[in-house]
C-alpha cells in the first residue's frame, strides 16, 4: 500500500486528517513515524504558500508523497490577525493557552461584529520530486468567545464559535466538526482530488 506522509507532529492535526483521509487506499503515516527531518521554513505570506513549502520540503526529504497544511485564525477587527502567525501569536515558543489569552486580551471590551472571525486552512500535496500536485483551501466563519470553553480540539478551538452554533469548537464532537471545520472542508477537497486523480499518486 502506498504511503502518504502527513507532514506534522501535532497530534490534533494528525488525528483529524487521519479520520478525513483514512478511507483512501494509502498507509497514512506522520512525521512521528519516520526519521527526523529538518522543518521547512514557514516564511510565506499566505496559508497556501506555507502549506506548499512544507509539502515540498517534506516530500523531497522523505521520498514520499507528503500532505501539509497551514491554517490559522483571522479576526476582522484586528486586520485579520493573527493570520499566518496564529501558532506563534504570543511568541515563538507560545502554547495554545498563551495564544488564546493574548487574543482575548486584544478583544477585551469588543462586542458583536468586532468579534467576527474565520478559520482558514490550506492543504497542499507534493510528490517525492517536489512537484506540488494541488493546493486546496477552505474557511469556517464565526466569532470569538469571551473566554475558553471546552477541551476538545486544539489551538483556538476553545474560543471560536462557528456560525450557526452556540458552542465553541472545543465543545463540539469530532463528528460535528468533521462536517464544518476549515480543515475538514479543505481535506474533503483534497480527497476529491485524490479520488479523481489517482494516477498522480502511484
Amino acid at each position: 500500500m502506498k504511503k502518504l506522509l502527513i507532514a506534522t507532529t501535532n497530534p490534533g492535526k494528525i488525528g483529524e486528517l487521519r479520520r478525513l483521509l483514512g478511507h483512501l487506499h494509502f498507509e497514512i503515516i506522520s512525521l512521528s513515524d519516520i526519521d527526523p527531518i529538518p522543518e521547512p521554513k514557514e516564511d510565506g505570506l499566505t496559508f497556501e504558500e506555507n502549506a506548499e513549502k512544507k509539502a515540498v520540503g517534506y516530500s523531497v526529504a522523505s521520498g514520499l508523497h507528503a500532505v501539509a497544511d497551514d491554517s490559522g485564525l483571522e479576526v476582522f477587527s484586528l486586520d485579520c490577525r493573527p493570520g499566518v502567525f496564529s501558532a506563534r501569536f504570543a511568541g515563538l515558543k507560545a502554547n495554545d493557552s498563551a495564544n488564546n489569552a493574548k487574543l482575548l486580551g486584544l478583544l477585551e471590551g469588543m462586542k458583536g461584529k468586532e468579534r467576527k472571525a474565520r478559520f482558514r486552512c490550506a492543504i497542499a500535496i507534493a510528490d517525492p520530486h517536489g512537484n506540488v500536485l494541488t493546493t486546496v483551501s477552505a474557511e469556517c466563519c464565526g466569532r470569538i468567545e469571551t473566554k475558553p470553553f471546552g477541551s476538545n480540539g486544539f489551538g483556538y478551538d476553545p474560543i471560536f464559535v462557528p456560525d450557526g452554533f452556540d458552542e465553541t469548537f472545543g465543545m463540539l464532537s469530532d463528528k460535528t466538526k468533521s462536517g464544518l471545520s476549515h480543515r475538514a472542508l479543505a481535506a474533503k477537497k483534497l480527497v476529491d482530488f485524490l479520488e479523481n486523480n489517482s494516477g498522480l499518486v502511484t
